[in-house]
């Protein structure tokens, strides 16, 4: 399995969109294949070091994670999200 973790800063005029931003990744749950679990999240401690969002993924193959970056439900989602994010960091791991 692997799970998929990815934190993003936004741009400062699309904070307010965030909420919005979280229901996007999560309305891609149970819609496709091999993605075994998503959880989606705003932060709420808000350090300096904190990230706005987070996205966390559990897909159960390599190939279902790699399917997963061109699947035509991800797509518009990850094309918002290259729009409104200051800078991203992932990090992807065999579990």
């Amino acid at each position: 399995m692997i799970r998929h973790i990815v934190l993003f800063r936004i741009k400062a005029e699309y904070r307010d969109e965030i909420p919005q931003l979280v229901e996007n990744f999560r309305g891609m749950k149970g819609r496709i294949e091999g993605m075994l679990d998503l959880q989606a999240g705003q932060d709420v401690y808000h350090s300096e070091r904190s990230y706005d969002l987070a996205l966390t993924t559990v897909f159960d193959s390599m190939d279902s994670f790699l399917a997963y970056q061109t699947h035509p439900v991800h797509l518009p989602v990850k094309k918002r999200m290259h729009e409104v994010r200051e800078s991203s960091v992932a990090c992807d791991f065999e579990i």
